[in-house]
């Protein structure tokens, strides 16, 4: 669905209301399926029981017709069922009822339909627009969507970030780890907030969400409260490693001072690299707008450079370039530029995804969607959760970094120049 508005999940009135023969082929073929494969469940149930007899040798638990019919909302509609009945004619403390795995008894909504709400709620549609765009997915006809569920669901998410907060993290280690603040509009309060994430990249190049916390404006003592918080819950820190522990190697964040002053009081020996996408961003704001272009491609040659020694030649040249006429952009790039180079020390393999925090803002950016549908959440409990939820959505589809085998070298220290290994 490449498209979040209402009119992208949304079809002519005229073809709703004269239906989809393929639709219905669809439909039927379904509840037929789903009435066999329930129908041998209970065989299999029963057969399972058929030595259960009386002095007659009459079978104990046997078939007793249907119950009345029900409607389950699934992917293709409504579809209405029957449900098969037993009746076990054994003493009461000894019956067994059966209760089917594929349409256990209160089951009303596929666990499609259930994360259908929030997706759309957290993909930007606006509770007003729930109405047309669930009839549009399911059918006019659906019993049980209702848009009220998202008040219902907020609580719950909350609920859930509240738990996933107090993780226990113990032997937990990350090579790589990704910092940043996100800052949202919170309709009933007049200060933005600021959302403190953290990602890590896993022994095995596994990205994996580790934080999402409400700061304050990213201040030193907000990241260290995260930091040692997560110490506190076991999180591998230095000096208490095992044999795979220690230190993150690596920490990729934008110039926020508070995060780098927090990270170097936990993680004294990690590496610091700034993220090359601010940093390109705050540069070019210190330059006129003709120029804007050029100075960019310059930037570029830098950080994609095969070699430090050109990232080194081409560092000066746009330093040597600007520095006359715009100081201020030539100093911005020159003060961080060892910082802005480690990189170069670790894999090639690895510089795509260390270099900039992108890992983390092309997660936000749906979240930033979703702000901009809603004009920012009403309390920033609700934010929070909602930047949570999303956050572990996207998690799910996170990638492996590239050259995965190559994090025990990483590990254990190997040497690398220019991103290649060097010999023991």
């Amino acid at each position: 669905m490449g498209q979040t508005t209402t009119e992208a999940l949304t079809f002519p009135a005229a073809e709703r209301q004269a239906g989809d023969p393929l639709t219905e082929i669809l439909r039927q073929g379904a509840r037929e399926l789903l009435v066999q494969a329930v129908e041998a469940e209970l065989a299999v149930w029963i057969d399972e029981r058929q030595h259960l007899t009386d002095r007659n040798g009459h079978r104990q638990v046997v078939r007793n017709g249907h119950a009345q019919p029900r409607t389950i909302v699934t992917g293709v509609g409504p579809l209405e069922v029957t449900m098969p009945r037993v009746h076990d004619r054994r003493s009461a403390d000894q019956k067994e009822h059966f209760a089917s795995k594929l349409l256990p008894p209160y089951l009303r909504k596929a666990k499609a339909i259930d994360e259908l709400i929030p997706w759309l709620y957290l993909k930007g549609i606006s509770t007003g627009g729930f109405t047309e765009a669930l009839q549009a997915l399911v059918g006019a006809d659906c019993p049980g969507l209702s848009a009220s569920t998202v008040t219902r669901l907020i609580s719950q998410w909350q609920d859930e970030h509240a738990d996933w907060s107090k993780r226990d993290l113990s032997g937990k280690y990350y090579v790589y780890v990704w910092a940043d603040g996100i800052h949202f509009n919170i309709r009933l309060e007049e200060d933005r907030q600021c959302i403190l994430v953290l990602m890590g990249a896993t022994a095995d190049g596994k990205k994996e969400l580790i934080a999402v916390e409400d700061g304050f404006r990213e201040s030193e003592q907000s990241w260290s409260t995260m930091l040692l918080d997560l110490k506190q819950r076991g999180l591998v820190i230095s000096g208490e490693s095992g044999e795979s522990g220690g230190d993150p190697k690596v920490a990729t964040a934008d110039g926020a001072l508070g995060f780098w002053a927090a990270a170097r009081k936990v993680w004294p020996t990690t590496r610091a690299q700034r993220c090359w996408v601010h940093k390109t961003a705050n540069v070019l704001d210190k330059l006129p707008k003709r120029l804007q272009t050029k100075a960019k491609e310059q930037l570029h040659d830098i950080w994609q450079a095969p070699t430090q020694a050109e990232a080194e030649r081409a560092f000066d040249l746009f330093v040597a370039t600007h520095e006359a006429k715009y100081p201020k952009a030539a100093k911005c790039l020159a003060k961080d530029r060892d910082v802005l180079l480690t990189f170069y020390d670790f894999p090639a393999e690895h510089w795509c995804h260390i270099r900039t925090t992108n890992p983390i803002e092309s997660t936000f950016a749906t979240v930033r969607l979703r702000h901009k549908r809603t004009k920012g959440n009403g309390s920033r409990a609700a934010c929070l959760a909602m930047v949570f939820k999303l956050a572990e959505s996207a998690s799910k589809r996170w990638r492996a970094l590239n050259g995965a085998k190559l994090m025990p070298d990483v590990i254990a220290n190997v040497q690398f120049v220019n991103g290649e290994k060097q010999a023991a």
